[in-house]
């Protein structure tokens, strides 16, 4: 009933002057580099980098193949989930976007260590990056892993999954395509549920969460967690 509730203001603020308004994911952008991120970042990133720029990105021509699936990852934090979901699923590509430098740095030490080709990095705002990068119905799937839940009533409005940002991921979705948040945040699970619940596009794959997918690993801090009695959440929402 609260996720509702704030929904419900949610939408009331963004009934108001939206052509004014501008998404913003408020994550921190810089941070302390280990040498091996850097390294990583000044040898992969001409290799596996993609660099913001306001036109649209031909993903095909980028991952040299054009039948792959193509698989946003959201805020992939330190990269370990990205890299091991690409390993699990080498028939999807898989553009990946964070602000934070050493993550960035991270998850290009970890393509190297792997030899993975199906990533490729994008250290760019996400919301630019849909708004100016992508094409409509790009994308087959997209993944939001553990995205920092901004749980005060009074912060509604910087949590990353709003009805403005969905409606944005939603038309860059191919028909079909897949909509996967994970939480370890109770609450922001009820929040997320009742916002992707209201987007008329969307539709849940379960009764309200869903069984976690093969293809996401289990993190180190998850695994600690559910030893704790902690849980995590699985959406999977499919676009109409």
């Amino acid at each position: 009933m609260r996720a509702m509730n704030e929904l419900n203001q949610t939408e009331e603020i963004q009934s108001d002057d939206a052509s004014q308004r501008r998404i913003r994911s408020f994550v921190l952008r810089q941070g302390r580099l280990t040498k091996g991120q850097a390294r990583a970042l000044e040898i992969g990133f001409p290799k596996f980098g993609i660099s913001y720029a306001p036109e649209l990105l031909d993903l095909s021509a980028k991952f040299s193949r054009a039948d792959s699936k193509k698989i946003l990852e959201i805020g992939f934090g330190m990269g370990e989930t990205t890299a091991k979901i690409a390993q699990t699923l080498p028939g999807c590509d898989f553009l990946a976007a964070e602000v934070h430098t050493p993550g960035v740095g991270a998850l290009l030490k970890l393509i190297e260590e792997s030899a993975l080709t199906n990533i490729r990095v994008i250290q760019h705002d996400v919301v630019e990056v849909l708004q100016n990068m992508l094409a409509d119905a790009s994308l087959d799937g997209v993944h939001i892993f553990f995205p920092d839940p901004w749980h005060k009533k009074r912060h509604h409005k910087r949590r990353l999954i709003q009805a403005e940002f969905v409606k944005l991921l939603c038309s860059k979705l191919k028909t079909g395509g897949y909509l996967h948040v994970a939480t370890d945040w109770q609450e922001y699970a009820e929040w997320v549920l009742a916002v992707l619940s209201a987007e008329p596009q969307l539709q849940n794959t379960a009764k309200d969460y869903a069984e976690k997918p093969g293809y996401r690993p289990l993190t180190k801090f998850e695994s600690r967690g559910i030893k704790l009695g902690h849980g995590v959440w699985d959406l999977v929402f499919i676009r109409g």
